[in-house]
């Protein structure tokens, strides 16, 4: 036989020997590399290897275990930075760090369906982890030293898995229980993590093979772990690497001799050697072909053309019944078997589209204990509705232990998959970075791991009146973090031996010693966290809601309806954001609000969330004003407001006024701005350092081009309009719970007056564009008598004869119907300082003040029109006075019905007569030349010029003290 050598290209340069992983995706055009000496995994282009690679550097030191899901649309990687990280592919865009260890990791692997990942290294534990959701649905111990090599079997009963002492582990997937334990079969490479040893199992599940001591490779049964055979031949060192190929008719072996071997299992006895300069440590065969990409402990990689002898069968030739191949090429599971999680299987459907179901991904149960079934794939594949055709999709379907039944939900690509949790204000970690824990509007929480633990920093943006917090050393390693004025709250996912996920309060400020508390949760994962007045609140992966009470007294636990995805607080308010159903085949996210009352122990609001198609939610929580709020992905801001029972209105569109380059991370917002960040593209977020600078955009409405030409008033129109809405909510809220409303009132009054001021411009904009239809509809929606007289005043100056007789039409038609609004108001709504018997009071009162106003406004005739925002005092018309101090009103009669406030002094409707058609509007409406300009603008002069509203106060005052 003739010995071979060949060149390898570097990829990772390496001055010490370092454990190098390398994989062949089965798309077949991408080969992965990595280097325990490197933080960088490289994806190459295996059709064109002298392009530059495409670098991954998100871990923070050496990565030293690579995996990719069967259908190759996920990427796992291990690093010496303790952390377990997951990539889409073969793009490369970062997904999640789905777990993380104590110590370096040594070792990943996928399940068949991508749904679950192993990973192990010299922690004492192998994680198995739903790379749904990133649960931790088991922790395997048994092994004593690091473990280097885990291996599922392809028919997803057991996971097999070798330590750095030679012992190999089979465990029972179902049960999470040891099977066999076979010690020191495989070499002892005690503390040379340069050496690895590995296992594989033979692509059909019948066989494992094993570095043996003699270096050899053995095999052992699948159910019985009995030796059966072993492959011996010129290898003059250990076997420190093995590969099967895809049919499982050859062995791949690598030896610390620096030479590989290609076996033939069934002749056990090796066909192909190829000689190298430093020993490989790493290899795969191409899925389709005849080829082997290897790599060396210097971090140089190559592939090796015809492996096999062109005599022979090739190593894809007659591939096990547990794959078959498309028309691409590709492996994929046969119909009988379930698709990955993950992946991409739109092929099987390409000629059925009148049939075509979309494969949704699988959600993972979740567990309360590591006693709990373990959710294997073989059990779940039994249950698994069978097609009569691969054109259809498959939905699997298991009852639980419990007697429950859930969907399963696979999906196509990781593009539609469930949105992950995140936590408001929180940026991704960086390596060897400070990043946010928490950003809103009152400070931020930033940390920078270092050495195993982090140090937390708290700062306000008002620093003259924020407390001065002192930095805190952290060593749970906490991930997400939320702030008000009285405290801040923590959280982080499972981690040590025990896999806790802690959550820690601290206060601010408090009375006692030793205020500050946390709590821990075995098997139980914190996703979002969120912070009120007087409370604490987390949602876990057990889609459970609890909440704490500032001094840690656990008050409530709630089941929630599906997995979290957010959440935020205020005040006595916590919202909520949860899943209710796997994302619509268009990649919609489907999700569901929903508001608690802490303090009232009530659920006032609950609702599906509106997202732009194809969109992330990617902030969530309240306004200044207590509003709440979302942004997604596509740079939509939506605010909830009561109009229409309760509806989400878009306040901002990013697309509007973003540049190409720019990217807006939101903070906070007010009833007028937009608080965010503006991040240069393509970062989607803020660095902490050097510290961020807040931008303030206006809120507006993504209103349609109007023929008008006056988008900025008809926004101005439609942002009053949702302001008086939400003062006039909690008006409302207050009066239905005895609560003062003096200052809601004075705000309403502020924003009608606002709103008819708009109002009156867009009737000018009209005027001017003959939109005399639209200026006819503007003037109903004015709130005050004095507005539609500046009206009639308005069209009049711009020779409109027939709109100001429409106008003045209008005018008396409120009047007229404005009649029987007021004889009712005595029996109305209670006054809203609740001290009196609320019938009685609001009929004695307005009655004595209609009295008193009376003599005040020397009679005055006052039009009042029914208030929008239901405050009473507030919609009287302030007279307009003349040059001789005489009320301007009281000189002229407009026609319509009027109340002559002298009348009503017994508080009955005599009062009101009917002054008959004496002048035409334009002589109705002649102003004073001493009027303001403004017709909002109140009169200078104290004498007899207070409002009817004023009047009303003071008469009040009077009543009340006169009673007591």
């Amino acid at each position: 036989m003739k010995i071979r050598t060949m060149k390898l290209r570097e990829t990772h340069a390496a001055a010490d020997d370092s454990v190098c992983s390398i994989l062949w995706a089965s798309d077949l055009g991408h080969i992965v590399t990595a280097s325990s000496s490197d933080n960088a995994i490289c994806i190459h282009d295996a059709s064109a290897p002298s392009n530059a690679p495409k670098f991954l550097r998100n871990h923070r030191e050496g990565v030293t275990a690579l995996a990719l899901s069967p259908n190759s649309t996920c990427l796992a990687s291990g690093s010496l930075d303790h952390s377990v990280k997951l990539y889409k592919f073969p793009g490369g865009d970062f997904e999640t760090n789905i777990t993380r260890f104590t110590l370096p990791i040594r070792a990943v692997a996928f399940n068949k369906s991508g749904t679950i990942l192993a990973a192990a290294g010299d922690d004492e534990g192998i994680k198995l982890v739903n790379t749904i959701d990133g649960t931790i649905a088991r922790v395997l111990k048994g092994h004593k030293g690091s473990v280097t090599s885990l291996a599922f079997d392809p028919k997803s009963e057991y996971l097999t898995s070798l330590d750095s002492n030679g012992t190999v582990i089979y465990w029972e997937l179902q049960s999470g229980s040891t099977l066999h334990v076979l010690k020191a079969i495989a070499p002892n490479n005690g503390t040379d993590v340069s050496v690895m040893n590995i296992l594989a199992w033979s692509p059909d599940g019948e066989l494992l093979a094993v570095p043996g001591l003699k270096n050899n490779v053995v095999l052992y049964d699948r159910d019985t772990a009995e030796k059966l055979f072993s492959l011996s031949g010129d290898h003059l060192q250990p076997i420190c690497f093995l590969s099967w190929s895809p049919n499982g008719k050859y062995i791949a072996t690598s030896g610390l001799d620096k030479q590989i071997l290609i076996w033939d299992v069934d002749k056990k006895q090796d066909i192909e050697r190829q000689k190298f300069s430093e020993c490989i440590t790493c290899m795969v065969w191409k899925p389709e072909g005849n080829a082997l990409a290897v790599i060396d402990v210097k971090g140089k990689y190559g592939v090796w053309e015809s492996v096999v002898p062109s005599t022979m069968k090739s190593p894809t030739e007659d591939i096990p019944g547990l794959y078959f191949k498309n028309s691409n090429g590709l492996l994929l599971f046969d119909e009988e078997e379930e698709p990955c999680a993950s992946g991409n299987l739109s092929d099987l459907n390409e000629d059925s589209h009148d049939d075509f179901e979309p494969l949704r991904r699988k959600r993972s149960r979740k567990h309360s204990s590591y006693d709990d079934e373990m959710e294997d794939v073989n059990d779940e594949l039994e249950t698994v509705s069978k097609v009569e055709t691969r054109k259809k999709a498959f939905y699997g379907h298991k009852e639980n232990l419990s007697g429950r039944s859930g969907s399963r939900n696979m999906m196509v690509t990781a593009g539609t998959k469930m949105q992950e949790p995140f936590q408001p204000g929180a940026t991704p970690a960086q390596p060897g970075k400070r990043h946010f824990l928490c950003y809103n509007m009152l400070g931020s929480i930033t940390t920078m791991e270092h050495e195993g633990y982090s140090h937390i920093e708290t700062d306000f943006h008002d620093t003259s009146s924020g407390p001065r917090v002192s930095a805190m050393t952290d060593y749970f390693g906490f991930t997400m973090a939320s702030l008000n004025e009285n405290g801040s709250v923590f959280a982080n996912p499972c981690k040590g031996d025990k896999n806790m996920s802690t959550l820690m309060y601290r206060p601010f400020s408090s009375w006692a010693n030793n205020s500050e508390w946390s709590m821990r949760f075995e098997g139980e994962e914190v996703r979002a966290i969120a912070l009120g007045s007087g409370w604490v609140a987390a949602i876990t992966n057990l889609n459970s809601l609890r909440i704490f009470t500032e001094g840690g007294l656990q008050r409530y636990i709630l089941s929630l309806d599906g997995p979290a995805v957010t959440a935020a607080g205020y005040k006595d308010e916590l919202a909520v954001v949860t899943h209710i159903s796997p994302p619509l085949p268009t990649n919609e996210q489907i999700l569901e609000f929903r508001v608690f009352n802490i303090s009232h122990g009530s659920q006032p609001l609950r609702g599906l969330l509106p997202l732009t198609p194809g969109s992330n939610l990617t902030w969530f929580g309240f306004s200044e004003e207590g509003q709440l709020s979302s942004f997604d992905s596509k740079g939509i801001l939506r605010v909830f407001t009561s109009q229409f029972g309760g509806t989400w209105l878009p306040l901002f569109s990013a697309s509007k006024i973003k540049k190409s380059e720019e990217n807006y991370w939101v903070a906070g917002l007010n009833a007028s701005k937009l608080f965010c960040i503006v991040c240069k593209s393509p970062e989607t977020f803020p660095q902490s350092t050097p510290k961020p600078v807040l931008t303030l955009l206006d809120l507006s409405f993504p209103l349609a081009a109007s023929d008008l030409g006056a988008d900025n008033l008809e926004n101005e129109f439609m942002m009053n309009n949702m302001h008086l809405s939400r003062i006039q909510r909690s008006i409302e809220e207050r009066e239905a719970s005895g609560l003062d409303c003096t200052l809601l009132d004075d705000e309403a009054f502020t924003v009608e007056t606002s709103l008819d001021r708009c109002i009156l411009r867009l009737i000018a904009s009209c005027c001017n564009s003959d939109k005399h239809v639209r200026a006819t509809e503007l003037v109903k929606l004015l709130s005050l008598e004095k507005s539609s007289r500046a009206a009639i005043k308005l069209v009049t100056a711009l020779k409109q004869p027939n709109l100001a007789e429409r106008f003045n039409n209008i005018l008396e038609e409120k009047l007229l119907s404005d009649k029987k609004e007021n004889i009712a108001l005595p029996d109305s709504k209670s006054n809203c300082n609740g001290s009196v018997k609320p019938e009685v009071a609001s009929t004695k009162f307005f009655t004595a003040e209609i009295n008193r106003a009376a003599e005040t406004a020397v009679a005055s005739p006052v039009h009042i029109f029914p208030s929008t925002s239901n405050t009473r005092a507030r919609n009287a018309e302030e007279p307009t006075k003349d040059k001789n101090g005489k009320s301007e009103e009281s000189k002229t009669m407009t026609p319509g019905r009027t109340i002559d406030l002298k009348a009503t002094g017994k508080g009955n409707a005599n009062g009101v007569h009917n002054a008959g058609e004496a002048t035409k509007a334009t002589k109705v409406d002649q102003l004073s030349s001493s009027r303001p300009s403004n017709p909002f603008a109140k009169s200078s002069s104290h004498q007899g010029s207070s409002s009817l509203f004023d009047s009303l106060k003071k008469t009040k005052k009077t009543d009340i003290k006169g009673k007591v």
